[in-house]
């Protein structure tokens, strides 16, 4: 059966070459891109995948997701380091010596692998060396059965070494140097290649067309959100359409935009190793932006809130990536309007309920109008541009300004003004 099996897979078509693009910090969205782009590629039952990686680095937990996707792979996976100048640092090193074929631009280099501790902190010390022998272990685990030095790999992890493409492939870390997609498909075809499972295959690649898979709009969507800055900045400015929304009722857009902002920075923030202590500085100081609409301090509450947004934002997002921080820049570029804003809008906010009603019977006293007729005892006047049925203890002449005491009714008690 399996033979049959085998002859149907064989005899099919192929679908071509699928390429996967991945420029980015290795986080669950790119890991999902990855593992999906290969499953499309074994039940298209295409000639091979080609994964060009140009990252530097990522999360541990979606860096192991593609490297199990890529060692159970139906298909050959080719991982690519490429154009010339970019680089596959940490997590995108491990990916690198997971792969079939391991293939590098000339100007390009790997490497620096050490596990670094979330949180930036310095670890204990018997824990920062089990963390790094993991790692060195895992990594030995298919190197080793991919035909690679890993004794030299293992230098990437314990030394933090790193190889440009001449180094690696004199170390026996890659299997070739090539310019591009094309110089790989012309190069390596015909070559064998020893799978994870112990089993060979020819790859088979001129010939095949090469069809980049794109990411969804999802993916695309969440992969920019889950740049920390940008998840910052569209957190805020949800909260602030909210309460333009909610202080302004009717405006709709506000609203809704700032809940669709809220919603797609929550659920990068979700996926984000977020620090407590960071999201408590912010909202200690979003208290002190209202503090400061309420209370006269010259300015300090302000001060100490935009501190408090500015560390909390530093200090938001655990991770030694700094493509995975909140930058000095965008966390002092969005701390400072945002005070300000605040500030503002509270302050309308207090003044509108501090001021008096200039509607209904409250709208009326202390107004001043015109009497239209005499008032011995009782009158019209005009007030507001209405005419009322006035009274007054003292006789007031038409003509004369009066003023409005109280509003009984529909009448109103004036006075001579």
């Amino acid at each position: 059966m399996s033979l049959v099996l085998l002859l149907a897979w064989s005899s099919r078509a192929s679908a071509g070459i699928l390429r996967l693009d991945l420029d980015d910090v290795i986080h669950p969205i790119s890991a999902e891109y990855v593992v999906h782009g290969i499953a499309q590629a074994e039940s298209e039952q295409a000639a091979a995948v080609i994964l060009r990686l140009s990252t530097p680095g990522g999360l541990d937990l979606s860096m192991r997701q593609i490297i199990e996707k890529i060692l159970a792979s139906k298909v050959p996976v080719i991982v690519f380091v490429g154009p010339s100048g970019v680089r596959a640092a940490s997590a995108g090193f491990f990916i690198l010596m997971a792969a079939d074929l391991a293939v590098m631009a000339p100007g390009t280099n790997t490497g620096a692998a050490h596990p670094v501790s979330i949180g930036g902190g310095k670890p204990d010390e018997v824990m920062a060396k089990k963390v790094e022998n993991d790692a060195a272990a895992y990594l030995r685990s298919f190197a080793a059965k991919r035909g690679r030095n890993a004794a030299v790999a293992e230098k990437g992890v314990t030394e933090s070494k790193s190889f440009t493409e001449t180094e690696a492939l004199k170390e026996g870390l890659i299997d070739g140097v090539a310019q591009d997609v094309d110089a790989i498909v012309s190069q390596f075809d015909g070559k064998t290649i020893q799978r994870f499972d112990g089993g060979s295959v020819v790859l088979k690649l001129k010939g095949e067309s090469v069809r980049t898979v794109e990411m969804s709009m999802r993916q695309r969507v969440l992969a920019k959100a889950l740049n920390p800055n940008i998840a910052l900045i569209l957190g805020l400015v949800g909260l602030m359409g909210l309460y333009i929304e909610f202080t302004q009722p009717g405006l709709i857009l506000p609203g809704v935009a700032g809940g669709l902002c809220l919603f797609v920075a929550m659920v990068a923030l979700s996926i984000l190793p977020v620090n407590a202590l960071g999201i408590a500085f912010i909202i200690a100081a979003l208290v002190l932006f209202v503090l400061e609409a309420k209370i006269t301090s010259h300015g300090l509450l302000a001060a100490l809130g935009i501190a408090a947004m500015v560390f909390g934002s530093l200090i938001l997002v655990d991770s030694p990536l700094p493509e995975l921080r909140v930058r000095l820049s965008t966390a002092v570029g969005i701390a400072l309007p945002f005070a300000v804003i605040t500030v503002f809008l509270m302050r309308l906010v207090i003044l509108a309920h501090r001021n008096k009603s200039v509607t209904g019977e409250e709208g009326l006293i202390a107004e001043t109008g015109v009497a239209l007729t005499d008032i011995d005892g009782e009158g019209k006047i005009r007030v507001h541009g209405e005419i009322w049925q006035a009274s007054s203890e003292t006789p007031i002449a038409a003509g004369e300004s009066v003023k409005v005491l109280t509003v009984e009714g529909m009448r109103v008690r004036v006075s001579r003004l």
